[in-house]
């Protein structure tokens, strides 16, 4: 039992530091500029949108709460601690995106090629969706970075990644995952 105890401490000691490094190593990353910067809106409790969701009407969505709002902050606190360089910051339509984005970096602009497609209402919008963004990553030219704030579904659509709430995922311009941070709240 003794033996145990000290495996499990010194496994958790090893996957300490190497997460460690991994975060030092994408940070450094991430300070070379060039890099897409997917994040996931953050925490809003519940899934999808109510039934009567509209997108003019943060009344009628699902929207972020205190917790989420604290972990915008982290997010935004973020980059500002590790410097890291951002050219534009590109949020979704949707209120909980925006609230992400306004919270953590103050300015950003709204583009629909990062909406949800979530429901059945935005399912048809998929296709163009993808295409536009795509269009618009291979016009981007910086050498700082891009943040884009958006859903669980489009990061996984384009990352094949599934993302936490305020989840940080890095990728190149070929949409290659480099690494991820999730900011806890």
């Amino acid at each position: 039992m003794k033996f145990l105890k000290i495996f499990i401490i010194i496994f958790i000691s090893l996957t300490t530091s190497i997460k460690a490094d991994s975060n030092k190593n994408l940070i450094n990353q991430l300070k070379d500029g060039g890099k897409l910067i997917f994040i996931r809106h953050a925490y809003a409790p519940g899934s999808g949108d109510p039934n009567n969701f509209n997108l003019n009407d943060c009344s009628t969505q699902r929207n972020l709460n205190n917790q989420g709002r604290e972990q915008a902050k982290y997010i935004g606190k973020f980059f500002i601690e590790n410097k890291i360089k951002i050219d534009k910051v590109l949020s979704s339509e949707w209120c909980r995106c925006k609230e992400t984005a306004k919270i953590a970096f103050k300015n950003f602009s709204t583009n629909n090629f990062l909406n949800s497609f979530y429901s059945s209402k935005y399912a048809k919008n998929k296709d163009k969706q993808v295409k536009e963004l795509n269009d618009y990553i291979n016009k981007f030219k910086s050498d700082k970075n891009l943040i884009l704030i958006t859903h669980y579904v489009l990061i996984s659509e384009i990352l094949n990644y599934g993302p936490s709430s305020g989840e940080i995922v890095v990728s190149d311009k070929d949409y290659n995952i480099i690494g991820s941070v999730e900011i806890n709240y």
